[in-house]
């Protein structure tokens, strides 16, 4: 595509050079540069783009967008505002603006968007739909698997995936949305036709300074719609967000299972294979039975619902699905294997999901609940004594260990959680190891107990410092309980 349709109605602050050149490639990483390349300079968390422009260069790109005033001969210089805005436009356009030709639906929230796109996928699937979907485990297009590196992409890499989707006929894509992403402008020029809020509690604080920040970039999403809206309403930003955007022209659709809501869920009951509630909509009630347990499950069955009734299905055919529906990877995953006592795998690594899970299993426990969790390095240090209150509140015993400590002291984190444990009981330990951790729960385990291994999930690796090193709760815990004889 020649350089000057790349930047038609972009907002340019200068340009140096002929911009009558044909781009052959976009990049904001140097080290993916080829020949007749667009390099666009995009500052980091913990670098500038700036510093790689001499490195696009050498490897072939031919014009560079930046923030800065720079003298660069035989390359075309183009200098604007905010390369992050630029950037999402120049994505769109290079891919052939690819969420006008796609159904696209964005799911937001603190806790809740990995399990519901995979449950809108596998109901849409179920009924023979080519179905694409953009996460924190992985990208799919259909049955194709796509590594993913962060929740949502970075706006080069989610319009590159959105034009694959379009050009392998997808019939619509379902897609995580992070709060950074919002923030950072990553899907600036999407156009989403349902929006979905989970809920909203303190993660992030590290970036976005207060809860209102967070709120209000998670808030973006519903601007961005033009099919339909889809909010929890038993959240209290989710009733703050109904507010603020009631005006919108925009269709508005509730959930929930204590306030009064449009879609909502009764008569439930629930064990540690599932649960099994009525649905309560607009247009009829439908009992429904999903083979994943706990009170967050409900939720995103609601959810997912509401979504997949929008995009044309019947009741009865997502109620047909459901039934077919399995868990996600790390999303509270049992180990089917142990039979003595049960060992469940969840991502729970904020408060609200970790207080959700814990108030769940109590709801169908036969005997202990004994939790093992610890909290991420580099990351929002506030919920760490809080995370220690509820699962010291919730869980019969703890043991408090290492998560991804990074480039924090491991056990500077796990006194912080100390420190909000002993507040509320006394009946907890702290193993630094989290392998010994495990092995510690699973040898002290008797019939019927259940352990929770929370904070990591579907994570295959442990960041120590600067050591990247293989570890995934389930593959531990399993290799454990065969040790002991219990497989």
């Amino acid at each position: 595509m020649l350089l000057n349709e790349l930047l038609k109605e972009i907002e340019i602050d200068s340009i140096k050079g002929n911009t009558e050149i044909e781009i052959n490639h976009v990049h904001f990483d140097s080290r993916l540069i080829k020949q007749k390349s667009l390099f666009i300079a995009v500052d980091g968390f913990r670098t500038t783009g700036h510093i790689y422009i001499s490195d696009a260069i050498n490897k072939g790109a031919i014009a560079i967008i930046t923030e800065k005033n720079i003298e660069i001969d035989d390359v075309v210089v183009i200098r604007v505002k905010n390369t992050r805005k630029i950037m999402a436009q120049i994505a769109n356009r290079f891919y052939g603006n690819p969420t006008k030709q796609l159904p696209l639906i964005g799911v937001t929230g603190t806790n809740g968007k990995t399990s519901i796109t995979y449950m809108i996928k596998s109901i849409l699937e179920y009924h023979g739909k080519n179905i694409g979907l953009i996460g924190t485990i992985s990208n799919w297009i259909g049955h194709k698997e796509i590594k993913s590196s962060r929740t949502t992409p970075e706006a080069l890499d989610l319009q590159k995936i959105l034009s694959k989707m379009v050009k392998e006929k997808a019939e619509a894509c379902v897609m995580e949305v992070s709060s950074h992403a919002l923030a950072l402008e990553r899907v600036e020029e999407c156009t989403y036709s349902i929006g979905v809020f989970t809920n909203l509690t303190s993660d992030h604080l590290d970036f976005h300074n207060n809860i209102d920040n967070y709120r209000n970039a998670k808030k973006k999403l519903f601007y961005k719609t033009i099919l339909c809206n889809i909010i929890n309403v038993d959240d209290f930003h989710g009733r703050k967000i109904v507010e603020e955007i009631k005006e919108l022209k925009v269709p508005l659709l509730t959930y929930g299972i204590n306030e009064k809501a449009d879609i909502s869920a009764t008569n439930i009951s629930m064990d540690v294979k599932g649960v099994t509630f009525d649905l309560n909509t607009p247009i009829g009630k439908k009992r429904l039975n999903v083979n994943i347990p706990g009170i967050f499950t409900i939720y995103n069955v609601m959810a997912s619902v509401i979504v997949c009734y929008v995009l044309g299905l019947s009741l009865d055919e997502i109620g047909v699905a459901l039934n077919h529906v399995k868990g996600v990877p790390g999303r509270f995953q049992i180990i089917d294997e142990i039979k003595k006592f049960s060992v469940i795998i969840d991502y729970a690594h904020t408060p609200d999901a970790l207080e959700n899970i814990l108030k769940s299993t109590n709801e169908f426990k036969k005997n202990k609940i004994i939790t093992i969790f610890g909290c991420g390095g580099d990351r929002d240090k506030t919920k760490r004594l809080i995370m220690g209150q509820i699962c010291g509140e919730l869980s019969d015993y703890s043991i408090i260990t290492s998560d991804n400590p990074r480039g924090e002291n491991p056990l500077d984190i796990i006194n912080m959680i100390e420190a909000g444990i002993k507040q509320v009981t006394d009946q907890y330990e702290i193993i630094e190891d989290r392998r010994c951790a495990i092995e510690s729960a699973i040898k002290m385990a008797e019939e019927d107990d259940i352990i929770i291994i929370a904070g990591k999930g579907h994570e295959v690796t442990q960041t120590i410092g600067k050591d990247v090193i293989p570890f995934d709760d389930s593959k531990v815990a399993l290799e454990i309980a065969r040790r002991e004889g219990l497989v």
